[in-house]
């Protein structure tokens, strides 16, 4: 199937966003073969562009996440914007937007702005903190939600914390935007009407503490700190091997234990060993059990384990680093790599983590500021004079 036919081909998207959540939403809409028009700064473009220039002189965020999309670099304080903007609404079948507080209510095409003049767009909020509540007006950033969540409390060692090391909250809520965004464009298939839709760092985050939220309340501690080992399952995590390698091992299931005991470390009497009878046993001896695990191990190489496990059937891993991972085979033999053209060259880019069996998820190019600028304006209807005005005053501006 062509990008022409894929799920969102003919849907336009508006898209008034910064940084990241929002923008990731915007990105797997455009994925599934919707337009999407990015609203930038004047000039500067996203807030994104200037993290790093990593990528071929891009910054690593941005080309992640704004490929396929047509950036229109427009000063929003400028009095031609409104009209602008107007006619961009009227254009599009959904709104997404991700700014401060207040900054579509201000510009005149906030949710209820819009949906009482067309109801049947889709608009999509992403926040900080969501709708409502005391930290509704509240500037939001990554880290500040881990924290304000929990998510740092579980993560780290010991009574060391530590942030999740990539923007968790952000990811989470451009996912759940664009979710909500697909169910709001079935019901509108179903009954014509759009609706106001929304996400946010605080909820995706909330969502995503279940488990722990859930054991510290109804088990009356936290679970604790462990590094790359779980909190709770034993053994689950890093172990150490006689050539100083080490294995990660996910042993879930009392089966798994089993045949771990059996098969692996070769120490079949653990299993009638009071102390680890029951994964509880296993997590309050973890201190007794890890230290056997390791002195099992030490009398083998990472290789001879792995081979154990592989035959035992018992889940492992390996702890790779960032540059090791960007060469994993199963990305190589899945075909999981794409060329994706940047401004300063051409990129090796993932492909979106979502397969069809009718289409392939699109993979545009990653603009320049206000790249689009101009046929954009030509397309909204204003002639060379107006236009020319527009970028002698500096409203708009163009890489082009």
């Amino acid at each position: 199937m062509t990008g022409a036919q894929a799920p969102l081909a003919g849907t336009t998207v508006l898209a008034l966003e910064q940084a990241l959540a929002g923008p990731l939403c915007t990105r797997h809409l455009g994925d599934l073969g919707a337009r999407v028009i990015k609203i930038e700064r004047a000039g500067k473009g996203d807030l994104a562009r200037s993290y790093d220039e990593a990528v071929f002189g891009e910054s690593s965020y941005f080309v992640w996440l704004n490929r396929g999309k047509e950036s229109l670099a427009l000063d929003l304080k400028h009095p031609g914007a409104e009209l602008i903007l107007a006619r961009l609404v009227e254009k599009a079948d959904v709104i997404v937007q991700n700014l401060g507080p207040g900054a579509v209510d201000r510009l005149g095409v906030g949710p209820d702005a819009v949906l009482g003049q067309y109801p049947d767009k889709i608009y999509c909020s992403i926040s900080g903190y969501g709708d409502g509540g005391p930290y509704e007006h509240r500037k939001a950033f990554d880290l500040l939600l881990q924290a304000e969540t929990g998510v740092i409390a579980t993560t780290g060692s010991g009574d060391d914390m530590a942030k999740v090391g990539i923007s968790i909250g952000d990811i989470g809520a451009g996912v759940y935007g664009a979710m909500a965004v697909l169910g709001a464009v079935i019901e509108r298939a179903r009954t014509g009407q759009g609706q106001h839709v929304r996400s946010s760092l605080f909820d995706a985050l909330s969502e995503w503490m279940g488990y722990p939220l859930y054991y510290t309340m109804y088990g009356g501690e936290p679970p604790v700190r462990a590094g790359v080992r779980h909190a709770t399952v034993v053994p689950y995590g890093a172990y150490r091997c006689g050539d100083g390698e080490q294995v990660l091992l996910a042993v879930q299931s009392e089966a798994q234990w089993i045949a771990f005991c059996r098969a692996v470390v070769l120490r079949p009497e653990w299993l009638d060993d009071p102390r680890f009878k029951t994964m509880t046993g296993r997590r309050t001896h973890r201190t007794a059990l890890e230290s056997m695990i390791e002195e099992a191990f030490s009398e083998l190489t990472r290789e001879a384990v792995t081979e154990r496990l592989d035959r035992a059937d018992v889940p492992y891993g390996d702890l790779n680093s960032i540059a090791q991972f960007a060469e994993h085979p199963q990305l190589a033999a899945r075909d999981r790599w794409r060329d994706a053209p940047v401004p300063g060259g051409v990129m090796r880019a993932l492909a979106p983590p979502m397969g069809f069996s009718s289409f392939e998820p699109l993979m545009g190019a990653v603009p320049a500021v206000g790249e689009h600028s101009r046929p954009l304006l030509a397309e909204l209807g204003f002639d060379s004079a107006v236009t020319a005005r527009l970028f002698d005053e500096g409203a708009v501006t163009s890489s082009q």
